[in-house]
């Protein structure tokens, strides 16, 4: 199993392990730390070694901080995790505050404390963090401490080592285009910027310049490195030797000099001594890197991150080789759902689910030669009231039995090397309340809103969010995340710069691949989530039209649960949309199911609404 589910966390040792912490304030000189859940590399999903949130608080949700102060502290977290929080961590300890609506900054200029030094860690911040929480601490009179140690490594006495894992080459049909074309592009961006360099610090942005893939994390398969390349000359890919086997190492040493990674921080130190110009991106890039530079002599460009962007937009082997898993993903779905509704209810579990479902990814990527390398993340499978916990996850101490007249959300995906896939799915397990069925059916417009949309270029995430809420909006509910977010190939479940969401200020451009999520959580309850992933289609024309429109073509292929849905609540173009989309599930993924008996409990799902 990927998927492990005991308790890694608990609240019990939070209130010592914070006393320790403190203990070290004053010879740090500071009277306060903020831990955030980012590492070194500011990713999402952290290695055994950097779980430093977690083992410091019991929190093990994919974003928040702490703030420890000498009397109090607190802990940030945002709408996913509201309710999670509270049953991961200590209340004696930590009060609890909204990550979104308080961020810690604005939290710091509220608070009063004056002259505040507050003590981080620069290498698990980013420089607009960094200068967002400068400014707030300059209104105080106080200042901001770049520790030389980050305070939680400096107790923690079991800390793991860094992972090891190893590196592959991304084979070019999937890649489609070859890692020396994406180092020159790169090269040329610099030199019309005026930079001497560019520092690389995401890892998922050396991975795919690099053409390369890792296994240092669980679910997000880019090797944590970084790189240097330089507007003329060789550049230089950071990564311990040790990862790399000898075809990875002869591939690597075409494209670029190696170094280790503890020779980073000398080479920062050297550009900046050479009073070289160095591009850095202050959203990805760890505070400590740009500190390196300037304090040796050199100047910052802040601009982002040249691989960014091309990364977000797939080209056309991306883009196959995604329509090519979701094709198998979807046939894996299907097997799963028809082996559910076989199952008595009461007699499963969440867990139950979840090995199942990976079970069913295995044995289909086996049959049709695209291996299950890793789940995209680790499903979430909530039932009843633990789907109103949007981000739950399971483990052997909340796992609950799927009863009659209730819902199952499950929301999983799988790496491959071909794509990354992401889908939810809401099951009814028997005869469900018709008010589940209702606000089910809102979801669903809110969603199918979103794939018929066309809309024209320039449109940004931030624009189209509404359409998602609307049928909600109208029966005076909402949803607590984005409707969606970006997706790499094979890479991170979720990629950036595109959203649809509150806060997506980059325009939509074709070849992005985004996910389509709406959901509603009613606490202690149910929870209600549909997911498909679309992928931005080039301007089309309308008939009758003025201007050709981007749009959106659906990825993910798996049925809808006819049986929550309130046909009389759906117009007539969506249940168009449904019955279309329907007729191309069935299309695509009976081929694949010739032998399975899950072919007929397609043929039936899929039937016109």
């Amino acid at each position: 199993m990927f998927q492990k589910f005991e308790v890694l966390s608990s609240p019990d040792q939070a209130a010592d392990r914070i006393a320790r912490l403190r203990a070290g304030f004053d010879a740090a000189g500071i009277d306060a730390v903020a831990v955030p859940r980012s590492d070194e590399y500011l990713g999402e999903y952290v290695p055994d070694c950097a779980e430093r949130l977690a083992w410091l608080t019991g929190y093990t949700g994919s974003a928040g901080l702490t703030l420890v102060l000498r009397q109090k502290a607190h802990i940030f977290v945002d709408g996913r995790y509201a309710a999670q929080v509270r049953t991961q961590t200590d209340p004696v300890v930590f009060e609890y505050q909204d990550l979104i609506a308080t961020p810690l900054a604005s939290f710091l200029e509220a608070s009063g404390l004056t002259g505040l030094r507050l003590g981080i860690d620069p290498w698990t911040w980013s420089t607009s963090e960094v200068e967002r929480l400068e400014a707030a601490l300059k209104t105080l009179g106080g200042r901001l401490v770049s520790l030389d140690r980050n305070p939680v490594d400096a107790i923690w006495d079991d800390q793991p080592q860094p992972p090891l894992g190893t590196v592959s080459i991304q084979p070019l049909e999937f890649a489609g285009v070859p890692a020396r074309e994406k180092l020159e592009m790169i090269a040329r961006t610099l030199a019309e910027a005026g930079a001497d360099a560019v520092i690389l610090a995401d890892p998922s942005s050396v991975a795919w310049s690099f053409n390369i893939r890792g296994q240092d994390l669980p679910s997000t398969p880019h090797p944590l490195s970084r790189a240097i390349i330089p507007a003329s000359g060789r550049p230089v890919l950071f990564i311990d030797k040790r990862k790399a086997g000898v075809e990875a190492e002869a591939y690597l040493t075409q494209l670029s000099d190696l170094e280790p990674p503890s020779g980073f921080d000398d080479a920062l130190v050297a550009l900046g001594r050479n009073a070289r110009t160095v591009l850095v991106d202050p959203a990805v890039a760890p505070h400590a890197i740009e500190m390196l530079i300037r304090k040796s002599g050199g100047s910052v460009t802040h601009a982002p991150d040249p691989a960014r962007l091309p990364r977000a937009r797939k080209n056309e082997a991306e883009i196959a080789g995604s329509a090519r898993v979701h094709r198998q993903d979807g046939a894996a779905m299907v097997r799963f759902l028809a082996w559910l509704d076989d199952q008595p209810a009461g007699s499963l579990d969440e867990i139950g689910a979840v090995k199942s479902l990976e079970g069913f990814r295995r044995s289909t990527g086996q049959a049709m030669q695209m291996p299950l390398k890793a789940l995209s993340f680790d499903s979430i499978s909530g039932a009843g009231p633990n789907a109103a916990i949007m981000h739950y996850r399971v483990n052997t101490r909340t796992n609950r039995r799927v009863g009659a007249g209730e819902m199952l959300l499950i929301d999983s995906g799988g790496q491959y090397v071909a794509g990354t896939t992401d889908i939810t799915r809401t099951i009814a397990v028997g005869d469900v309340p018709h008010e589940q069925k209702r606000f089910f059916t809102l979801v669903l417009k809110g969603m199918i809103a979103i794939s018929l949309l066309r809309f024209p270029e320039g449109t940004r995430g931030i624009d189209i969010d509404a359409f998602a809420r609307s049928a909600l909006w109208k029966a005076g509910a909402d949803f607590g995340h984005g409707t969606g977010h970006g997706v790499g190939s094979y890479l991170s479940v979720h990629e950036g710069p595109q959203t649809i969401s509150r806060r997506g200020t980059q325009a939509l451009l074709p070849g992005m691949i985004l996910s389509n999520e709406p959901g509603y959580y009613r606490d202690g309850a149910f929870g209600i989530r549909i997911e498909n992933l679309v992928t931005v289609h080039e301007p089309r024309d309308i008939d009758g039209g003025d201007k050709p429109m981007l749009g959106f073509e659906t990825l993910t292929l798996c049925p809808i649960d006819k049986r929550l849905i309130l046909a009389d609540l759906l117009d007539t173009v969506e249940r168009q949309w449904l019955d279309a989309y329907h007729d191309r599930v069935r299309a695509e993924l009976s081929p694949l199911l010739a032998d399975d008996p899950a072919r007929d409990w397609l043929e039936a799902a899929t039937a016109a609404l």
